[in-house]
C-alpha cells in the first residue's frame, strides 16, 4: 500500500485544465457569417475522446490479462483476477454502448454541419480500438482482403508499424488455446473420458436413428431426405471432434480456430461447469464469449448509426459506410469456437460418470 506523500488537489491530479481545453471544434475554428460553429460537433468530438480513454482502461486491463496468461504455469489464484479483469472489460463495453444512443440526439443534418471537416478521418484510425481486436486474437489474416486494405492503408506509417509489431506477440486467443491444451483431468490412469463420451453420443445418435427410421413411413420423399441428411450431418460433426486429420481439414477451411486438444478440453469444462475446479474456467471463457458479442452488438449499432446519419454514402475514411460497418460486424468475431461448443452438449443426465479419484481432484475438499 502506498502512503500519502503530500495534500493532493482534485483539479490537478486529473490535469482537468489540459483535458478540458482538448475539445476543438473545427467548425468553431473554421466560423464565418456563412458557416457557423455547428453545435453538435462539441458532442462528436466528446463521445469519441470518451470511446478513446475507456479504450485505454481495457487495454490496461487486458494487457494484465495477457501478462498472467504468458505464464508457463497460471496459479489459481491468478485465474480469479483474469475473471475479474474480463468481466470489468464486459462491464464497460455495455456502458460505451449506451454511448451511442447519446451520439443518436445529433441529427443527420446537424452530423452534415461539419461532416465535410473531418474528410478523411475515421473512426477506423482508432489505433486503440484495433490494438484491443488484435490482442483479442483478430489479426489482420483473420480480415477480408477489403478489410485488410482499410485496416493499414488508412493509418499513419507510426500507427501502422505499432499495429504491426501487436500481430508478433500471442493474442489472448492464442494464449487460451495453450491454457486449454494443458488442462488436466480428462485422462487419468485408466480413466479416458473422451471414450466414455463417445460411447454416450454413440448411444444417444442410435436412439436419433431408430426415431428418425420408425417414422420415415409418415414422411414424404423430400421429408425422408431432409432427416437423413440432418442425421448424417450431425454423425459427421460429431465424429470430427475424435479425428485429428478432420479438424485440421476444418481449421484450414477456416470451419474452426482451436486445435483439437483445446477444443475438446474447453468442452470438458462447459459440460462439467458445476464442478468446483472447472467453475473459473467456465466463467472465464463465458466472459470471453459476451466480449466478443459485445463487440459485435457495438459493431452493428455503429453500422446502423452510420446507415441512419449517411444512409448510402461513402463514410469519411473512404470506405462504403454502413455496408462496410456491417460486414465488419458479421466476420470480425474472436471466439467463435466457444460459441460453438454448443453442438456438442449432451443431457446432463447422459454424462459419463467421473470416477471418485478424479472427482476428488475437481473438488476443494481432500
Amino acid at each position: 500500500m502506498h502512503k500519502n506523500r503530500g495534500p493532493v488537489y482534485y483539479h490537478d491530479y486529473l490535469m482537468l485544465n489540459q483535458f478540458l481545453d482538448c475539445q476543438k471544434p473545427l467548425s468553431q475554428k473554421f466560423a464565418d457569417k456563412e458557416n457557423p460553429e455547428a453545435h453538435d460537433e462539441m458532442l462528436f468530438i466528446i463521445v469519441h475522446q470518451a470511446y478513446e480513454l475507456w479504450f485505454k482502461q481495457m487495454l490496461h486491463d487486458l494487457n494484465s490479462i495477457l501478462k498472467i496468461f504468458s505464464q508457463e504455469k497460471v496459479a489459481d489464484h491468478e485465474l480469479g483476477t483474469v475473471v475479474q479483469r474480463l468481466e470489468r472489460i464486459r462491464k464497460i463495453q455495455v456502458m460505451i454502448g449506451g454511448q451511442l444512443e447519446i451520439l443518436e440526439s445529433m441529427t443527420p443534418m446537424d452530423f452534415l454541419e461539419f461532416r465535410n471537416l473531418l474528410i478523411p478521418a475515421s473512426g477506423f484510425q482508432s489505433t486503440q480500438f484495433r490494438e484491443i481486436e488484435i490482442k483479442m486474437g483478430l489479426k489482420t489474416g483473420d480480415r477480408q482482403s477489403i478489410d485488410r486494405e482499410f485496416f493499414l492503408g488508412r493509418l499513419s506509417e507510426a500507427d501502422r508499424e505499432k499495429l504491426i509489431s501487436f500481430e508478433n506477440s500471442p493474442s489472448l486467443f492464442k494464449q487460451l488455446e495453450a491454457w486449454l491444451e494443458r488442462t488436466p483431468f480428462t485422462i487419468s490412469g485408466e480413466f479416458n473420458f473422451w471414450n466414455e463420451y463417445q460411447n454416450a453420443v454413440s448411444a444417444i445418435l442410435a436412439e436419433d436413428e431408430a426415431t428418425v427410421n420408425s417414422n420415415l413411413a409418415k414422411l414424404s420423399e423430400q421429408e425422408k431426405a431432409m432427416q437423413l441428411a440432418n442425421l448424417k450431418t450431425t454423425k459427421e460433426t460429431f465424429a470430427s471432434l475424435f479425428d485429428e486429420e478432420a479438424h485440421q481439414k476444418l481449421v484450414s477451411e477456416g470451419g474452426r480456430k482451436l486445435s483439437r486438444k483445446a477444443t475438446l478440453n474447453a468442452l470438458f469444462i462447459l459440460l462439467y461447469r458445476n464442478e468446483p475446479m472447472l467453475a473459473l474456467p467456465y466463467q472465464m471463457m463465458s466472459l470471453m464469449m459476451d466480449i466478443d458479442e459485445n463487440f459485435t452488438t457495438w459493431r452493428y449499432r455503429h453500422a446502423l448509426l452510420a446507415q441512419r446519419m449517411l444512409g448510402t454514402k461513402i463514410g469519411t475514411g473512404g470506405s462504403s459506410g454502413h455496408t462496410y460497418l456491417k460486414r465488419a460486424a458479421d466476420n470480425n468475431r474472436v471466439f467463435v469456437d466457444l460459441f460453438n461448443l454448443s453442438t456438442y452438449l449432451i443431457p446432463r443426465s447422459r454424462l459419463p460418470q467421473i470416477p471418485p479419484a478424479v472427482k476428488r481432484q475437481l473438488n476443494f475438499s481432500v
